[in-house]
């Protein structure tokens, strides 16, 4: 018999993070910190596509904000901002009500579930978001959270000819000692769009995230996988997230939506994916424990726990024989 690589006891809720758990952008605290209107910044961003195209360049509309985020770091309107800097001021970021403790309340739910914590049921929870990874980790849901895909930026590259052997010591950089003068972030190291987010997911999946040896791209049984999809939940706001709740739907995991309890448009949007089959429920951005998006995704770790454990049990049953016993005379 063939011994599984995972013993498939994770429970998984992968976030998405602007809207979904705050209420706006975490863009927000940099524009306050250099006085730039958000409006505009946004207005640019959204202008880009066309802008330059006419010029015969294409650009995803999902991350060039990236670039013009870039732009304004060399214009000087946002001087110095480095990773520390995003880092900083992601703590400045504002969650939904129940946020960030709702996090740890679902692992005490699963704890307290029947037998969980005797088979070794985990929960955990990742972010998977087209926004600065440096701003989520400067955040207060960091703490709670096992894992982050976001977009990042690059300070100091090497100059043309570097040693890449050369060991890279991040405190002489912090003093001042790089290749070259740093002023802030100068390029692009990782970009998630809407799209891209769904390779998180198959990660998530599979374990690559946890053991960099397994490619997310490897061929690999159902059995093997260390998060199967019907152990997961991704929860997010709205139609920019349609290829992540196709994953998910597709692969028998659970999609969820939540709207803002005070935009009628956002509502009307999460009921018209839901009549259109794109995800499973929608509920209202509020996490404190008696909110209905509290109830439900609590309900559903209790179920996905319960099979868990029933598919335990009945594996045990199957494969362990009956203890002799002293026969009768």
């Amino acid at each position: 018999m063939t011994t599984a690589l995972h013993p498939q006891n994770v429970i998984a809720l992968v976030w998405d993070f602007d809207k979904t758990l705050i209420p706006g952008y975490m863009q927000d605290p940099i524009f306050d910190e250099y006085h730039i209107d958000g409006s505009t910044f946004w207005r640019e961003t959204n202008a880009l596509p066309h802008y330059l195209a006419r010029a015969g360049v294409h650009v995803h509309p999902d991350t060039s904000y990236l670039n013009h985020l870039l732009t304004y770091v060399q214009h000087g309107r946002m001087p110095n901002l480095t990773n520390a800097k995003l880092r900083s001021l992601g703590e400045r970021i504002e969650f939904h009500p129940g946020l960030p403790t709702f996090f740890q309340y679902l692992k005490n739910e699963l704890a307290a579930y029947p037998d969980a914590e005797r088979l070794e049921l985990k929960l955990e929870h990742y972010i998977v978001s087209t926004g600065l990874r440096a701003m989520i980790e400067g955040s207060a849901i960091q703490p709670f959270v096992d894992g982050i895909w976001a977009s990042e930026f690059i300070e100091a590259p090497p100059p043309p000819g570097f040693d890449p052997d050369e060991t890279l010591n991040l405190d002489d950089l912090e003093r001042g000692h790089q290749l070259l003068p740093v002023h802030g972030i100068t390029q692009i190291a990782v970009a998630y769009d809407n799209t891209s987010k769904t390779r998180a997911l198959f990660e998530i999946n599979k374990g690559a995230n946890k053991t960099p040896n397994i490619d997310v791209n490897a061929k690999m049984g159902a059995e093997d996988r260390r998060v199967p999809f019907q152990h997961m939940i991704y929860i997010a706001d709205g139609p920019s997230d349609v290829p992540a709740f196709s994953v998910m739907r597709q692969n028998k995991g659970i999609a969820y939506a939540v709207y803002d309890p005070n935009n009628p448009l956002s509502l009307e949007q999460v009921d018209r994916m839901r009549r259109d089959s794109r995800i499973d429920h929608y509920g209202p951005a509020d996490f404190r424990p008696e909110s209905p998006t509290s109830h439900w995704l609590a309900m559903q770790v209790r179920r996905i726990a319960a099979e868990i454990i029933a598919e335990r049990k009945a594996a045990l049953k199957e494969r362990v024989g009956p203890a002799p016993r002293h026969l009768p005379h």
